[in-house]
C-alpha cells in the first residue's frame, strides 16, 4: 500500500539524512528502504568495521571510538556519540533499528534534545514499555491481562518453576529457567551480569513459567493523529533456550475469538501509552489438552522487530518506509489496516555448532548464497524468497556480535506453500566456511508436528524444540550413505583438481593408467568426526568406484556425477582453505581431508583448559590452589553476546590461572590449569563433554543471541 497523501503536523518535518544507529542486517534493511524513498544515509560503525556491508551501502559512514578496556560493541551504545556522528554528518533523524539502544529512552531524548527526528515512538512511551515491570502495571490499568512479576527475593517453592528475566531488553539474554529454590540466587546473579553487559541495566524479576505455551505478537502501527492498527499476529513459539527460532504470520491454528482479543489488546495498550510508529505487543498463549488457553501479556517492544519481514509479506506493507512516514507526520490511510493474505514464514540462520552444545561459530565465510531468494530488504509481492543478510561472501565471522547471519522468508498463498518454499531454500543454501543451525531450521520446518500446527496448535509450542526432539532436527540432513558419495564425489573432483595443476598431455585424463593397479584411496572425516575412506580405479581414463552399484558418468574439479543403483546424481565440490564443501539433492556436506602424513601434535599439558573460542572473560569464580568439584564454574566468558561458563571436567586442583576478568582472549588461549585429582581418568566419559584440547575441558552456553 502505497500512501498518496501527507499531513505535517506541528514539529514534524520530512527527513532529508537518516542516521541508522546499528550495523548488519537491520542497517542494510533501513539503508534500503531509504534508498527507495530517496532518503540520505549515514552509516555508524566500530573499528575495524570499515568494509562492512551497511558501511560500503550508505551514503556516508562515521566511524564510533571504543571505550578504553570494552569490545567493539560498546561503539554503539555511547548516545551521546551517535547524536554527535549525526550531526557531524549532517542528519536530520535517527533510526535505532532493533538491539543496541532501540529501547533507550535517555537515546531518544538525546536524539529530539538535538533538534533531530527520532524515528520511533516519544522517549515516555519507550519508558513505560522498556521495564517490563512497569509495562506489566501500565497493561492490567488499560484492561490487557498480565503474568504476575515478583522481585527474586520473594519467590517461594510454591512459585516455581520461575523465568527469571531481564527488565531491559530482550532476545533471552538475562534470561534463566528456576525449577529449585537452591538456585534462583545464582541464576538471578548471573542473570543480572548479563542483562548489565546487554542492555546496561541489571535489574531482573520472575514471573510464573509455563512449560507449553504459544508465543504469539501483534505487530501495531500507530500514527501522530491518534490512529492505531493492529496489523495481524505472528506465531514465534518455535523458539531454542528463550531464542526465536522460526516465526510466521498469521498464527497458526489460533481460534479466531484470540485473535480478536489479541489485537484489541495490543491497539487498547499502545492508545493507553500515546504510542507512534511499530512496535509490538507480546503475548503468551498457554497450551493444554483441551486446546489454547487465556493469552496474557508478556511485554511491549517499542521498536521494529526481527521478524517484521513475515508481517510485510502478507500486509503488503513496508514497515520501515511507515516508521519514516509517520516519523514525518504523515496519516495512515483510511480507517482499517489491509488485511493479511497468504502466509509467511522466516528462519533465522545463525552461526552455531549444534553438535557441540550449540556455541557460536566464528570464521571465513567462503561461500554465502541462497539460490532461491528472489529480493532481499523488500516485501515480496508474490509468493517467493526473500533473503535479509548482515554478511557476504569473503567476511568474516567473529564473536564480538551476535550470531546471526540472516534471515530467510518465504512468502505462499497458504501455510503448507509457504513452508515448502522455505525448507527447500535453505537446503539449498551455499553457506561455507561457517557451521549453522541450517539442518535444524530444514528439519524443524519438515517436522509433521510443526506442519499440521494449523490443524493441531497445540502441537506448536514454546517447547517444541527441546530435549529427545532438538537432538533428532539437529542431525545433518545428510544421512551415512550420502556423506560417503560425497566423500567420493570429493576424492574424484581432487584428482581432476590435480590434473589441471600437472604437466600431462592433451587429452590425458587424471590418474590414467595403461593396466589395472592398486586402487585411489582418500580419506575425509565428517563434522560428527566420522572417517571415511573413498576408494576407486583410474584406467584408460575410467574412474571405477570400488563400490557395488556405483559408477562415475562425469568428473570435474567442481562437479562429480554418478549413477547409485540406477539413479543420476549430481555433486556439486567446493573446495576451502582446510574443507571440502559437496553439495546435492541429497542434502549438504562438508568434509575435512585426512592428511596421509600429518605434522607431529605439540604437547599439550593434560590439565591446560583453552579458549573455546574468541571471547572476553567477565568473571573469574576460583582461586590458584582451591579444590574444585567435577562440573565447578571456573571462569565465565561472553562471546557473541552469550555467556558461557568453563567448567572442571573432574575433581582437582587449580594450578594455574594465567587470565583476569576483563581480559579479551583468542581461541586456544590457556584459562586455567588444573592438576586433576585423578591423573589416569580425568572424565568418567570424555565423551560426553566438549574436548578443547584438554581432557573434557567443558562449557555451557546461556541465553544467546538478539533482540527479538
Amino acid at each position: 500500500m502505497t500512501p498518496t497523501t501527507s499531513v505535517s503536523p506541528d514539529g514534524a518535518r520530512p527527513i532529508g539524512t537518516l542516521l541508522v544507529a546499528n550495523r548488519g542486517e537491520i542497517a542494510r534493511r533501513i539503508i534500503r528502504t531509504c534508498k527507495a524513498l530517496g532518503v540520505a544515509t549515514v552509516a555508524v560503525h566500530a573499528p575495524g568495521e570499515e568494509n562492512a556491508a551497511h558501511v560500503r551501502e550508505a551514503d556516508t559512514a562515521v566511524r564510533l571510538t571504543v571505550p578504553e578496556g570494552r569490545g567493539p560493541v560498546d561503539a554503539y551504545l555511547g548516545p551521546e556519540a551517535l547524536v554527535a556522528a549525526a550531526r557531524t554528518a549532517g542528519a536530520d533523524a535517527v533510526h535505532p533499528g532493533y538491539g543496541f539502544l532501540s529501547e533507550n529512552a535517555a537515546f531518544a531524548r538525546a536524539v529530539t534534545g538535538a533538534g533531530l527526528t527520532w524515528v520511533g515512538p516519544a522517549a515516555e512511551a519507550v519508558e513505560q514499555m522498556g521495564s517490563k515491570t512497569l509495562a506489566k502495571k501500565v497493561a492490567r490499568d488499560a484492561g490487557v491481562p498480565v503474568a504476575d512479576a515478583l522481585d527474586p527475593e520473594d519467590v517461594r517453592a510454591e512459585h516455581l518453576p520461575v523465568l527469571v528475566k531481564a527488565v531491559s531488553g530482550g532476545g533471552g539474554r538475562g534470561m534463566r529457567v528456576v525449577r529449585e529454590l537452591d538456585a534462583l540466587a545464582a541464576q538471578a546473579r548471573a542473570a543480572r551480569t548479563e542483562a548489565a553487559s546487554a542492555f546496561g541495566d541489571p535489574t531482573v524479576f520472575c514471573e510464573p513459567y509455563v512449560e507449553r505455551g504459544r508465543h504469539v505478537e501483534v505487530q501495531v502501527l500507530a500514527d501522530l493523529h491518534g490512529t492505531v492498527w493492529a496489523l495481524g499476529e505472528r506465531d514465534c513459539s518455535a523458539q531454542r533456550r528463550h531464542q526465536k527460532v522460526l516465526e510466521e504470520a498469521p498464527a497458526p491454528g489460533l481460534p479466531e475469538e484470540t485473535r480478536q482479543r489479541l489485537h484489541r489488546a495490543a491497539r487498547d495498550l499502545a492508545a493507553a501509552i500515546g504510542y507512534t510508529g511499530a512496535g509490538t505487543a507480546e503475548f503468551l498463549v498457554p497450551v493444554t489438552e483441551e486446546g489454547l488457553g487465556e493469552p496474557v501479556f508478556l511485554e511491549m517492544n517499542t521498536r521494529l522487530q526481527v521478524e517484521h519481514p513475515v508481517t510485510e509479506c502478507v500486509t503488503g506493507l513496508d514497515l520501515v518506509e511507515w516508521q519514516l512516514r509517520i516519523a514525518e507526520g504523515e496519516p495512515l490511510p483510511g480507517t482499517e489496516p489491509p488485511s493479511p493474505r497468504g502466509h509467511a514464514v522466516e528462519a533465522r540462520l545463525y552461526a552455531e555448532d549444534p553438535r557441540n552444545d550449540w556455541r557460536p561459530r566464528t570464521g571465513l565465510l567462503h561461500a554465502f548464497d541462497v539460490p532461491a531468494a528472489t529480493v532481499s530488504f523488500t516485501p515480496l509481492t508474490t509468493p517467493g524468497v526473500r533473503l535479509d543478510h548482515g554478511v557476504e561472501a569473503g567476511d568474516a565471522v567473529g564473536t564480538d556480535f551476535d550470531p546471526m547471519l540472516a534471515k530467510v522468508i518465504a512468502y505462499g498463498t497458504d501455510r503448507r506453500d509457504a513452508l515448502r518454499r522455505l525448507a527447500a531454500a535453505l537446503a539449498a543454501a551455499r553457506l561455507h566456511g561457517v557451521g549453522t543451525n541450517r539442518d535444524l531450521l530444514v528439519r524443524a520446518l519438515r517436522h509433521p508436528d510443526f506442519a499440521r500446527a494449523h490443524h493441531r496448535p497445540e502441537r506448536l509450542h514454546t517447547g517444541f524444540l527441546t530435549g529427545d526432539r532438538l537432538t533428532a532436527l539437529a542431525q545433518p540432513l545428510a544421512e551415512p550413505a550420502t556423506e560417503e558419495l560425497a566423500a567420493l564425489a570429493a576424492s574424484l573432483a581432487s584428482v581432476e583438481a590435480t590434473r589441471g595443476q600437472s604437466a600431462l598431455p592433451a587429452g590425458i585424463p587424471a590418474g590414467w593408467r595403461n593396466l589395472p593397479s592398486a586402487p585411489h584411496r582418500r580419506r575425509h572425516t565428517t563434522a560428527e568426526g566420522r572417517e571415511i575412506t573413498s576408494a576407486f580405479r583410474s584406467v584408460r581414463g575410467a574412474h571405477l568406484p570400488e563400490r557395488e552399484g556405483v559408477r562415475v558418468l562425469s568428473a570435474a574439479p567442481d562437479q562429480v556425477v554418478l549413477e547409485v543403483d540406477g539413479l543420476r546424481r549430481a555433486f556439486a565440490v567446493h573446495s576451502g582453505e582446510r574443507d571440502v564443501y559437496v553439495e546435492s539433492a541429497l542434502g549438504p556436506v562438508t568434509l575435512t581431508p585426512v592428511d596421509p602424513l600429518p605434522e607431529p601434535e605439540a604437547t599439550v599439558d593434560p590439565g591446560a583448559l583453552p579458549a573455546p573460542m574468541p571471547g572476553t572473560v567477565t568473571a573469574v569464580d576460583v582461586t590458584v590452589g582451591e579444590k574444585v568439584r567435577e562440573g565447578q564454574t571456573l571462569l565465565r566468558m561472553e562471546a557473541m553476546k552469550m555467556e558461557h561458563r568453563v567448567t572442571a571436567p573432574a575433581a582437582g586442583a587449580v594450578r594455574e590461572l594465567p587470565v583476569a576478568a576483563g581480559e579479551r582472549v583468542p581461541a586456544g588461549a590457556p584459562l586455567a590449569v588444573l592438576d586433576y585429582a585423578d591423573p589416569e581418568n580425568p572424565t568418567e566419559d570424555p565423551t560426553d563433554s566438549d574436548d578443547y584440547g584438554s581432557p573434557g575441558a567443558r562449557t555451557t552456553p546461556h541465553n544467546e543471541g538478539l533482540d527479538q
